[in-house]
């Protein structure tokens, strides 16, 4: 009986896909399963590593959760993780991709970009590398004011990126300068020079660092909102210049964050009510900087799984960071290796919640943890 040779399979067959379709399959898969895939033979690994390919894969891309934790007493201690939404999957991240500066240290992540702050009795030194590249770290002119802590974003103009660098606690001889000026700073690294910009509105005095404020990127302006005082302003990047000072707070609100999601700035926060905690989400007019419908609700399940007391406190440590279509919340407290569930918010505002896998062990305990949400490059992960 003779074969039909319709349905012989050969070795061969993956290289009749032909160039363009072999591109769209490689393209739905996750980051690191990409960079697998470029193992199997040289014509995937050509394809992954063309950078037309990797640009267009790195800007579909969700981007990743990460969470670093530091432990002051042993820096051998500290770790990183990344989240990566797609894989569903969190990473153990080597501590070789972030320095060790001997002073006081801050560390975010944005834009594709990783930003560590060095700070000393004089100046604060800035430094930055593609996120997961560990080799390019580079520093810049120092900043004009020493400080700790402040908001970073990543906006482009000119045809490139810049840094904009909001507030951050001022130290002088290691003490906090309550006289602070609230700078705002903007860092062309074509040029490798700081543009000083004016200062935050002398309503956020009270709590200028990242640890009192968000901060959402949306339309051309960077809106500062604070976490507690419910204040918020928006700097306009073209016009280099700051927004009469709003304040945004829905009832019964303990504390909120501003996070730019799916085109919209969105309000995450947590709210005491007469039926008990809830964490809820509100579309925020970016124009008049008032308060929208409700866009969800937490499952109440989902936000008792975040904690594991009844202590009247026990929300104190409930963070919150998003990008693109998702915001994560989670608990920056060690017990539960530090649980975090997020919420995608589809186009017709219907939200879908879900809890994150554990992070994998072993977990150190951290006395400080940070979090952020950043894009992340083919070419980052392939290096």
């Amino acid at each position: 009986m003779e074969t039909d040779t319709r349905f012989v399979t050969t070795s061969d067959d993956w290289s009749c896909l032909g160039s363009d379709l072999t591109e769209l399959i490689l393209s739905y898969l996750p980051l690191r399963s990409i960079v697998r895939a470029g193992a199997v033979c040289k014509a995937w690994r050509s394809v992954v590593t063309h950078p037309s390919f990797s640009a267009r894969v790195s800007a579909a891309k969700k981007p990743w959760f990460f969470l670093c934790g530091k432990n002051n007493i042993f820096s051998k201690n500290n770790q990183a993780f990344g989240f990566d939404p797609e894989a569903d999957e969190w990473i153990s991240l080597p501590t070789a991709l972030f320095p060790r500066p001997k002073q006081e240290e801050s560390f975010i992540g944005s834009g594709g970009f990783f930003f560590f702050t060095t700070t000393s009795s004089t100046c604060s030194r800035f430094s930055y590398a593609p996120v997961l590249k560990s080799d390019s770290w580079r520093e810049t002119p120092p900043l004009r004011f020493s400080r700790c802590n402040p908001l970073v974003g990543v906006f482009a103009e000119g045809g490139g990126p810049k840094f904009i660098v909001v507030g951050g606690v001022r130290f002088i001889g290691g003490l906090v300068d309550i006289e602070d000026r609230l700078a705002v700073e903007i860092y062309d690294p074509a040029k490798d020079v700081w543009e000083l910009c004016p200062p935050l509105p002398e309503d956020f005095r009270s709590g200028n660092s990242s640890q009192w404020l968000s901060s959402a990127l949306l339309g051309g302006k960077l809106f500062v909102f604070g976490i507690y005082s419910c204040y918020v302003s928006a700097f306009d990047l073209e016009r280099r210049e700051w927004s009469g000072v709003r304040m945004v707070r829905p009832a019964g609100v303990l504390f909120s964050f501003l996070v730019a999601c799916g085109g919209w700035l969105v309000l995450a926060g947590l709210c005491n009510t007469a039926k008990g905690a809830s964490f809820v989400l509100w579309r925020v007019e970016e124009g008049a900087m008032e308060l929208g419908e409700v866009v969800g609700v937490m499952p109440e399940e989902l936000l008792h799984c975040l904690f594991e007391s009844d202590e009247d406190d026990k929300f104190a440590s409930l963070k919150c960071v998003g990008l693109g279509d998702l915001v994560y919340v989670f608990n920056e407290e060690p017990h539960r290796v530090y649980p975090a569930c997020v919420c995608q918010i589809g186009k017709d505002f219907k939200c879908s919640w879900r809890k994150l896998p554990e992070i994998p062990l072993p977990v150190n305990r951290f006395h400080k943890v940070v979090s952020f949400c950043s894009n992340v490059s083919l070419d980052s992960v392939l290096r």
